[in-house]
């Protein structure tokens, strides 16, 4: 008799939870709508362990080259922690503790012996997202079709972090196809944001988002081919970054869609501080990826670029662009409010700040729409049905249902389409710094209209796909909270579209009171040392230079 999707699911939900040893196993789930602080009031951890947990990454690596710290305390701190967001927040899809440990015992003994650090992460857990592959676990992408495949090699990445001395321990839960700014599947269900069990951690690598968020990881890695780093990053109070396109190895990583080459998915961190997404990039850089992965281009990092985006920043002359409306969907009043407290702690330092007319970003948002369901999602449908589970709902927002696959005339035509857009795009960069005089340094906008969105509401895109067609690089930055005392409804705004209109509506003051708010900070294509200094800078004018 043939097994059901709903037999395989409950196999891998009851598999999964046996992987968390009874003593981390939470006796009495809290029953309030935020978990965040849940780890303090546990006894789970020891008061070491919770130390762990809360110090950068940064400090972590610092010590654990030194010995002053042992790589299995900190694997354990990492891996009891994990186990606790999982158990609130639905966050993973495997996880694998003894092995950790076992690697992470491993990486002392290294050091006992050597007297060195294999690497510049020697002995620090990594969270992973479950497109990333590790040798003997399942990837199945949120695919029911696809449970009960074991990975037989690492992903490029998964080798270079391996290399550079991470310990791996989970890898954490997507939505079905990928393609959604939300986190649930058929496998193990919703994964719930631990500020709120009511709104979204946030897609597609949303389960990197609450287990970042709970502190459960560290350094969590994610992608994006539409927004899946930033919107988690935003909407879990936390910093991420979309490099370009060729920047860091995406090889032999489980993917939708794989082989459709018109708009990339990337690969990047999302962490507590830029300084940790920093560390990430450098020590992945140093491995060499361009000799892994033939996508990768050989750029290391360029530290002058670094130092001389600090400097500009020290003389409080940066030139930096802003926008709070594409033309296509409003954001939502703390979204705008958002946006204004950036530019206003921006101008306080002296930086010159300029409005920026987004260049037609509906245009852009219909072309990247289009690219997405270019093959009519016959990929994504023959890996639903392959089950015979039912597609989840929240697809048809980005996937259009009713989509016909293209031709190979029509395919070249939306890649000339995309080219043209980015020049133009370029062009109007450089019309904007011949106006000044001078360089403009990043562009300031939101990532998505909303706060952290309530389930099933997220609509639209656009904010973060249209960087994704432009491949430029894009640091999400926390700012603020929603505030109903502040952020009343907008009762004045005309809706641009029907899907405009859809989004206001949604707005209550109430349900989004404390919902995280954030920013993107975007720059020309591979300026993530320069993109990245002026977004932490920003970050600590508004005193989140590490968040919570």
């Amino acid at each position: 008799m043939a097994t059901s999707w709903e037999q395989l699911a409950e196999d891998k939900r009851s598999r999964l939870a046996k992987t968390i040893p009874e003593e981390w196993k939470i006796q009495e789930l809290p029953t309030g709508d935020s978990v965040l602080d849940f780890p303090k009031s546990s006894t789970i951890l020891s008061p070491q362990e919770l130390e762990i947990t809360e110090t950068s990454a940064e400090e972590l690596v610092a010590k654990l080259a030194t010995g002053l710290l042992k790589s299995v305390d900190v694997t354990l701190a990492f891996c009891k922690r994990a186990a606790i967001a999982q158990q609130l927040t639905n966050c993973m899809l495997e996880f694998f503790p003894d092995a950790a440990l076992a690697q992470a015992k491993e990486l002392d003994a290294y050091l006992e012996e050597h007297k060195k650090p294999i690497g510049p992460l020697h002995g620090l857990p990594i969270s992973l997202k479950d497109q990333l592959r590790v040798k003997g676990y399942e990837t199945s992408m949120g695919y029911i079709s696809w449970l009960g495949k074991y990975d037989e090699e690492d992903s490029v990445l998964t080798t270079l972090l391996r290399k550079a001395g991470a310990v791996f321990y989970t890898k954490t839960s997507v939505p079905q196809t990928l393609m959604v700014c939300e986190t649930v599947n058929n496998i193990v269900g919703r994964t719930v944001n631990p500020r709120n069990k009511n709104w979204s951690c946030g897609g597609s690598s949303g389960g990197e988002g609450a287990m970042v968020g709970m502190r459960g990881g560290i350094i969590g890695v994610g992608t994006d081919i539409g927004g899946s780093i930033r919107v988690p990053s935003a909407f879990n109070f936390l910093y991420g970054i979309r490099p370009s396109h060729g920047r860091m190895p995406y090889g032999k990583m489980a993917n939708s869609m794989e082989g459709q080459e018109t708009v990339h998915s990337v690969v990047g961190p999302i962490a507590h501080s830029a300084a940790d997404l920093r560390l990430f990039l450098k020590s992945v850089l140093e491995q060499e990826p361009w000799k892994y992965d033939s996508k990768v281009i050989p750029l290391p990092w360029r530290q002058q670029d670094e130092d001389a985006a600090k400097a500009k920043i020290e003389s409080g002359k940066l030139n930096i662009g802003y926008y709070n409306f594409d033309g296509n969907v409003l954001p939502h009043p703390p979204i705008l409010r958002g946006v204004d407290m950036v530019v206003e702690a921006l101008k306080k330092k002296g930086h010159n700040l300029v409005p920026w007319t987004p260049y037609q970003h509906p245009f852009a948002v219909d072309l990247i729409n289009g690219i997405y369901s270019g093959d009519g999602n016959i990929d994504v449908t023959r890996d639903i049905n392959a089950s015979g589970e039912p597609s989840i709902p929240n697809i048809k927002d980005l996937l259009r249902p009713e989509s016909k696959a293209i031709g190979m005339n029509d395919l070249w035509d939306a890649h000339l389409k995309k080219w043209n857009y980015q020049m133009q795009y370029l062009e109007k960069w450089r019309e904007a710094e011949q106006e000044l005089g001078a360089d403009l340094d990043v562009i300031i906008g939101p990532i998505s209209p909303t706060a952290a969105i309530r389930h099933d509401q997220f609509r639209y895109y656009g904010y973060a796909s249209t960087i994704n067609l432009l491949d430029f690089t894009s640091v999400v930055v926390p700012v603020t909270f929603a505030d109903k005392a502040i952020d009343a409804k907008n009762e004045e705004h005309a809706p641009a579209n029907d899907l405009d209109k859809m989004v206001q509506a949604e707005y209550d003051p109430e349900a989004y009171h404390g919902a995280p708010v954030a920013v993107q900070v975007i720059g020309r294509r591979l300026s993530e040392e320069k993109t990245l200094a002026i977004a932490e800078e920003v970050g600590k004018l508004l005193g989140n230079l590490v968040t919570p």
